[in-house]
C-alpha cells in the first residue's frame, strides 16, 4: 500500500509540482492550499507524512499548524517535513524542530534531497511503529 502524503502549501504551482513528483514515485498524494485549524481534519485524512510550508502569505500559519499537530497525541507521531523558504525563521526555531523530529527542506529544493528526506522520514516512522509493536 502506497504511503499517503499530505502537502500543505498556498501556491498552486508548488502543489501541482509536488503532486507530479510524488505520484510518479508511487505515493498517494493529498493536497491542501490552506493549513488545517483542527487536527481532527488531519486525522480523517490519515497521512503517513505531512509536507508543510510555514509561511502563508505573510503569516506564519504553518508554524501554528505544526505546533497543533505536535501537541495532539493522535497526530504527534506523524512525520513532518517543512518545505519552506523561511530560512531565518527555521534557524530561530531549530531547537524546537529538532526536538519534534521535523525535517527541513529549503526552497528551492534539490529533487533528490527531497525524495531522500521523504524516504528517511517514512522509514523512521516504520521503525518506531515496529518497535512499539514489539514492546
Amino acid at each position: 500500500m502506497a504511503a499517503r502524503i499530505l502537502v500543505v502549501n498556498d501556491t498552486q504551482e508548488i502543489l501541482d509540482l509536488f503532486q507530479m513528483i510524488l505520484e510518479s514515485e508511487g505515493y498517494e498524494v493529498v493536497l491542501s492550499s490552506f493549513p488545517f485549524k483542527y487536527t481532527g481534519e488531519i486525522e480523517k485524512i490519515k497521512p503517513d507524512l505531512i509536507i508543510l510550508d510555514f509561511l502563508f502569505g505573510d503569516k506564519q500559519i504553518g508554524w501554528q499548524m505544526l505546533q497543533a499537530l505536535k501537541m495532539q497525541r493522535s497526530t504527534a507521531s506523524i512525520p513532518v517535513i517543512a518545505c519552506t523558504a523561511a530560512f531565518h525563521d527555521v534557524q530561530e526555531q531549530e531547537g524546537y524542530l529538532v526536538s519534534q523530529g521535523v525535517h527541513v527542506v529549503y526552497k528551492p529544493f534539490d529533487l533528490d534531497y527531497l525524495l531522500t528526506t521523504i524516504s528517511q522520514a517514512l522509514a523512521s516512522t516504520k521503525k518506531t511503529i515496529s518497535q512499539a509493536e514489539k514492546d
